[in-house]
């Protein structure tokens, strides 16, 4: 896999080696145990998969080389590239202006941009809406574009199936950047509506075997839904696409029971069911399956607490939040300040992004197990820092260069 010229303040040679050496034993990645840092009276337990993906590393590349090679140029971001506040900070500390927020609110009207400004698209991609708007003033969104090729790689295959008929089902958070671009580049070819969960979905399926009238569906679903949407007849032959950071097991869960639903309604034989319902697995993310799986792998290992690092607003973090809180008591924290102290930590409620201060959430008992893993848009230098703060406070812990002394010499743990 091709390698990112990214900047060495977001890498941490411990964690770097650690993944090296999984990747030596385990090339085929079919183990999910987790990666033990014995300190003594504290140990960390690192997910086989966590941190930067490919397509965060291709967007840090894209735009910290954007900004070395436009001096002097007013230099905008659509909105924040990845859900990362330290990245996205550094990103401002050097110039760089944010267009609009997470959610679409504009901050700077486009109506200010001029041909000589230069915009970088995000990660998550951008609508086709914004992207003519852009163009039409003169500014070349090919030059800096951060998509990710996972995310275009939803688009494309929205488009091949939108060229053989079939409607699209875009399952993802529907304020959400790369939501609203995935629906507006599949919509452009086809119907196309949006599903939050598998209550939404099982709500849309009431329409489908017509159990609802179907004028109630542009009430419920207001918002959702294509230009021209046909209730009546757009969800007669479908496929389901994703939002890529959002848990792969719900978007096949949802997929599976929209293709059950029309399979049941239309008395379709296995044989036929491709007539109506398209089969779009492939466009799965690679680095959220990866990261969701060394999570449930990390799961079957005993422990006290789970600690899951990342920023808030972070689709793919929050879910790798709700995997862990389904099994242990889990804390969700963006960077080593919020751990306050040894009986102190500021905790972000993953539904409601609200943060608290959460007392004795370390056990009283020797030694002290603790899981973690990190977003895909979270440094691996910030993973490492959270570690170093952790056993700050265990005095009787080993040295550090004691615990890591394996992963440093190169050697296997």
């Amino acid at each position: 896999m091709k390698q990112f010229n990214v900047p060495n303040i977001y890498r941490s040679n411990l964690i770097s080696a650690i993944k090296d050496s999984r990747k030596q034993q385990d090339k085929l990645k079919k183990d999910f145990t987790p990666t033990l840092l014995d300190f003594g009276t504290v140990q960390i337990y690192l997910a086989r998969h966590f941190g930067f993906c490919y397509g965060v590393e291709n967007a840090i590349e894209i735009a910290f080389k954007t900004i070395e090679e436009n001096p002097g140029k007013r230099i905008f971001l659509l909105s924040e590239m990845i859900h990362n506040p330290q990245v996205n900070a550094d990103l401002l500390a050097k110039g760089v202006q944010f267009l609009q927020d997470t959610y679409g609110k504009q901050i700077i009207p486009f109506e200010d941009l001029t041909s000589e400004d230069v915009v970088i698209v995000p990660a998550f991609g951008t609508t086709l809406e914004i992207e003519k708007l852009l163009n039409d003033k003169g500014i070349q969104t090919e030059k800096y574009n951060t998509t990710c090729p996972f995310v275009e790689k939803v688009w494309n295959r929205s488009e091949q199936i939108a060229q053989k008929g079939y409607s699209i089902v875009v399952h993802g958070k529907p304020k959400h950047e790369e939501t609203r671009a995935t629906f507006s580049h599949a919509s452009s070819h086809t119907p196309t509506v949006i599903v939050n969960d598998m209550q939404e979905a099982i709500e849309l399926a009431k329409y489908i075997t017509k159990e609802k009238p179907a004028e109630d569906f542009y009430t419920e679903f207001k918002g959702r839904f294509s230009a021209g949407f046909d209730i009546a007849k757009d969800m007669e032959r479908i496929g389901v696409v994703n939002q890529t950071t959002q848990l792969a097991s719900d978007t096949q869960a949802i997929a599976e029971y929209l293709k059950n639903v029309i399979a049941t309604y239309h008395n379709l034989q296995d044989k036929t069911i491709a007539e109506r319902f398209a089969d779009t697995r492939d466009t799965l993310c690679y680095a959220t399956n990866d990261n969701q799986t060394a999570v449930t792998g990390m799961l079957n290992t005993p422990a006290d607490i789970a600690i899951v690092v990342g920023g808030y607003n972070s689709s793919n973090t929050s879910h790798l939040v709700e995997l862990c809180e389904q099994k242990l008591q889990t804390y969700f924290i963006s960077s080593a300040d919020k751990l306050i102290s040894k009986n102190e930590i500021s905790h972000c409620d993953w539904r409601t992004k609200e943060e608290r201060t959460i007392h004795d959430y370390l056990p009283a008992k020797n030694p002290v197990k603790i899981l973690m893993t990190s977003g895909a848009s979270c440094p691996d230098a910030v993973v490492e820092n959270v570690i170093k703060k952790l056993i700050s406070f265990f005095p009787e812990s080993k040295r550090w260069e004691e615990a890591t002394a394996a992963f440093s010499d190169g050697r296997e743990s």
